[in-house]
């Protein structure tokens, strides 16, 4: 009997170990996660900005993007200190 209690033991102390380490996982995904980037269209609605006038504004370097997708892709921290650059 004692031996059936120490393997439950061993495998809820084991089970704490894998979910702490999933826990953290999951924290490191967040702080990079991709999802970070929003469309041209979500900006738009966010500043009030049309689409072609962000587009200006990539063309002239006022506002970084990532173009990897063939997507204009905006960082949020990005749109942010351009909006409070020039707003």
């Amino acid at each position: 009997m004692m031996l059936i209690e120490q393997t439950k033991t061993i495998k809820g102390v084991k089970m704490q170990l894998i979910i702490n380490k999933l826990n953290e996982i999951l924290n490191y995904v967040r702080k990079t996660n991709p999802s970070k980037y929003i469309s041209i269209n979500e900006v738009s609605e966010l500043s009030g900005l049309s689409c072609s006038t962000l587009r200006r504004y990539v063309q002239k370097g006022s506002i970084k993007c990532s173009n990897a997708t063939g997507k204009l892709l905006f960082k949020i921290e990005e749109i942010d200190r351009f909006l409070n650059n020039n707003g």
